[in-house]
């Protein structure tokens, strides 16, 4: 009973901020709203909710642009540079946000505490550069966990015949040495692959980074200097290569971004793929995903120093150059409230308001659905080895940088050492331009 209360109480509050919003019917009659958001399938289900937004207050959003986050970044610093900024809403990212500067409102001058209360403080944090709050989370806190095919762990035939090979029994990884020896392992190229991993931009470079922390490495260190070259470097980089070149990732690996590997797992074809917890519902959605039903995940695995952990999270901004920000911020605060977060959440993603953390884990106590509970549970764990990129303006510029080398390696057209050599030596020299020694 305790359990329901809660629960209903929550979405009682959930009904208020509702009849709240169809209170203000009209509000903003005419006004037209420009946002440029984050593309996606895990993003839909969310911005199917705008509607809502539109038939309460009479405005209209005109979404006009919608792509991944490394494209949107590029034509925002695209505009900052032209000065065209007059559009109002955007998708940020507490990775990205520190770049930013003088492009987006601080909303704590715009926000009453008891709007900004309701979020995990951590999240709040993350999202406030130099004392300005420049984004407000919505239920996208990001860090990935590994899903699995299960049928992969029930062939006995299958299950001998690794541990003759490896020594060890054939069950679903804890260490990245372990993912590289069954990635290898489940290999028939090109009809199914072991693994894959997002190639370019700053997909690869993040993926390179916790790998080198898991190694027990550092990308840059106290004193602003680039040193991830080296020897847990050299290893974090080396994994990549190795499963590129023994064909247990597919060949277009290099060019692929967040959605391209949602699609590849979805497709049935790739054994094992660490991903973010938005994916959740897609994989084990018959309607789209042919491996629904043969989900598992369990939490990131460990290097030879620690456990993987690279996060962040998501979230909307407002321009400053936005001529109705009383509008822009009603729609930002309309898909960051509970409802827009219990309705994100539903498909997996990890939501960044308290009481929604509470009612996930509670409904999923309830154990009506095994997959989201396990889900929940993992993730709930993997977030516990959570950890940010460098908060340095420059980390995405630094990415840029480094991407081209990682796939020099990845590809065979320089060895380990040298693109990590080219790489460091890039960085230290965008460091010392940007004057931190």
């Amino acid at each position: 009973m305790r359990k329901y209360t809660k629960i209903s109480a929550l979405m009682a509050s959930v009904a208020v901020v509702a009849l709240t919003g169809a209170a203000n019917a009209g509000q903003f009659d005419g006004v037209t709203i420009e946002a440029k958001l984050i593309g996606g399938q895990q993003y839909e289900a969310l911005y199917a909710r705008i509607a809502d937004w539109e038939t309460s207050t009479g405005a209209k959003v005109k979404i006009i642009s919608k792509k991944s986050h490394f494209e949107i970044d590029k034509e925002i610093k695209s505009d900052m540079a032209a000065g065209t900024t007059k559009w109002c809403v955007g998708s940020n990212h507490s990775s990205f946000a520190a770049q930013y500067e003088g492009l987006y409102v601080d909303l704590n001058k715009l926000l009453d505490k008891k709007d900004i209360a309701g979020f995990v403080p951590a999240n709040i944090s993350a999202s406030t550069i130099k004392g300005e709050l420049l984004m407000l989370p919505r239920a996208q806190f990001d860090v990935s966990a590994m899903y699995y095919l299960k049928s992969n762990y029930t062939n006995a035939e299958k299950s001998a015949a690794f541990k003759a090979k490896h020594g060890y029994e054939l069950a679903p990884p804890k260490t990245w040495t372990e993912v590289k020896d069954q990635a290898i392992f489940f290999s028939d190229p090109p009809n199914f692959y072991g693994t894959q991993f997002a190639g370019k931009d700053e997909a690869i470079v993040g993926r390179f980074y916790e790998m080198l922390v898991a190694e027990g490495g550092q990308y840059i260190d106290d004193k602003s200097m680039p040193v991830f070259n080296s020897e847990a470097g050299q290893r974090a980089l080396q994994w990549f290569v190795d499963l590129y070149t023994a064909k247990a990732v597919p060949a277009g690996t290099t060019s692929y971004v967040w959605d391209d590997l949602g699609q590849g797992f979805a497709s049935g074809t790739i054994a094992l793929n660490l991903d973010w917890p938005g994916w959740a519902g897609f994989f084990n959605d018959p309607k789209q995903s042919k491996a629904a039903g043969n989900v598992g995940v369990i939490i990131q695995p460990m290097g030879s120093d620690s456990s993987t952990g690279w996060s962040g999270h998501h979230g909307f901004s407002i321009t400053n150059d936005c001529a109705n920000k009383d509008a822009a911020l009603s729609l930002v605060k309309h898909l960051t409230s509970e409802e827009s977060q219990l309705v994100e959440s539903k498909g997996g993603s990890l939501p960044t308001r308290t009481a929604v953390w509470v009612a996930n884990i509670e409904i999923a106590e309830k154990g009506d659905d095994a997959f989201r509970t396990e889900v929940l549970r993992t993730f709930a764990e993997a977030a516990k080895y959570a950890f940010a990129v460098p908060p340095i303006p420059e980390w995405t510029e630094t990415t840029n940088l480094v991407f081209p080398e990682l796939q020099a390696a990845i590809l065979g057209d320089k060895t380990v050492k040298e693109a990590l050599d080219d790489a460091q030596a890039a960085v230290d020299e965008l460091m010392k331009e940007n004057g931190y020694y």
